[in-house]
């Protein structure tokens, strides 16, 4: 008698370009190899990133023109193809999954995971459903059978926030290093400035906005350059884009600091840079901070909550600064210009690979290893790696 390949959801919203989408398509990517079948529910179609999934990926289009709208949709397809889990990608994502196995009343295991600090993003939301955040958490993520942090600081953080106990929140680090991060390293950059011969680039990379503080960077740049030619660039879009050319040209930076905005592959970037920056005021888990130390990139960041830290062993492998002190973080990028960059022990990094991550999700979304073994095609190459 035939086996039937386990079958799970992965529930995202848009599929777009951002590292919540590159975790969940490395783990999509290992699940399929090991012979798991994946869903990836989406609430709206116009996702511009599905090429990151396998091909092998059933894709669920919801069509729900606002989030909320989402949860009659879910309640279907749970009824329809009862998974046998399904994995809620962020906050408001987790409540609705929630809510749909409830009304639905099917046996699916539902796991949600935090990836950012829940009391930061409630703090800083602009609506009321933001700011309610904490309070749908603490009645709604009781009802889960699984609750999954990316660090120890949102564990503790999703703890304190939403009154729940801190046992029943299991730490699982973002599956960032893998063999498609030192592929993509090695491919070209038109960029001139990364040529070589050239003067020293420091990097950021993320999103144009408040969380990241890339302001508190370019001041810091300013100061660097004052004793050591080099120059900066960020990489990413968002709102703050105007603000950041602004203060560029206010601090006469021009002809040094460049803001080139999204590009598919950072990765090119931060192999052939000299310091990578995280200059962010919060975050859950920064995976860029893990990229630039998997690629050998010296690293200087603030020690915002949460991530940096426990990433860092306290500033062991990389230089940690105050969160919005330009001074410290300048002070702490000519360290690593002037030839005092602090190594990282490969055997630290390990703890960030994708083989470690997916163990721990298989077990939480309740796949055995047993039922796997029986699926695995010895003749798939070990490795898997897509565009």
């Amino acid at each position: 008698m035939s086996q039937i390949k386990p079958r799970i959801a992965l529930f995202i919203g848009c599929f777009g370009g951002g590292g919540i989408e590159r975790i969940t398509a490395h783990l999509a990517h290992r699940f399929v190899k090991l012979g798991v079948q994946v869903d990836l529910v989406l609430d709206k179609g116009g996702s511009p990133h599905l090429w990151r999934m396998p091909p092998e990926t059933r894709i669920i289009d919801l069509k729900a023109p606002i989030l909320s709208l989402s949860l009659p949709g879910l309640v279907r397809y749970l009824r329809q193809e009862r998974p046998l889990a399904v994995l809620a990608a962020d906050h408001y994502l987790n409540e609705i999954a929630i809510l749909a196995r409830a009304i639905a009343q099917v046996p699916t295991r539902t796991i949600v995971a935090e990836h950012n600090q829940l009391s930061k993003t409630s703090r800083n939301a602009n609506r009321l459903k933001g700011r309610l955040a904490p309070l749908f958490a603490r009645f709604l993520y009781p009802q889960a059978d699984g609750i999954v942090a990316v660090s120890q600081g949102v564990a503790k953080d999703l703890a304190d926030t939403a009154s729940l106990p801190l046992e029943s929140i299991e730490t699982i680090y973002n599956p960032v290093i893998h063999p498609e991060l030192f592929a993509n390293a090695k491919e070209p950059v038109e960029h001139p400035w990364f040529a070589p011969g050239e003067l020293p680039v420091i990097l950021g990379v993320g999103k144009l906005e408040q969380q990241k503080d890339f302001p508190t960077l370019i001041r810091a740049f300013a100061k660097v350059r004052r004793s050591q030619p080099a120059r900066l660039v960020i990489l990413g879009w968002g709102p703050d884009q105007k603000e950041l050319e602004a203060l560029v040209k206010e601090l006469g930076l021009e002809d040094a600091v460049d803001l080139p905005g999204y590009v598919q592959n950072p990765y090119a970037y931060m192999a052939r840079s000299a310091v990578f920056v995280l200059s962010s005021a919060w975050e859950g888990l920064p995976t860029v901070l893990i990229e630039a130390m998997g690629l050998g990139t010296p690293v200087v960041s603030t020690d915002c909550e949460s991530g940096p830290a426990e990433i860092l062993a306290g500033g062991k492998y990389g230089y940690l600064t105050p969160v919005g002190d330009s001074e410290a973080l300048a002070d702490a990028i000519l360290q690593v210009l002037c030839g005092n960059p602090k190594s990282v022990d490969s055997n630290w990094l390990e703890q960030f690979g994708l083989e470690m991550a997916t163990q721990k999700y298989l077990k939480i979304l309740g796949i055995a290893e047993t039922q796997l073994n029986q699926f695995i095609d010895e003749t798939i190459p070990s490795g898997i790696a897509f565009p």
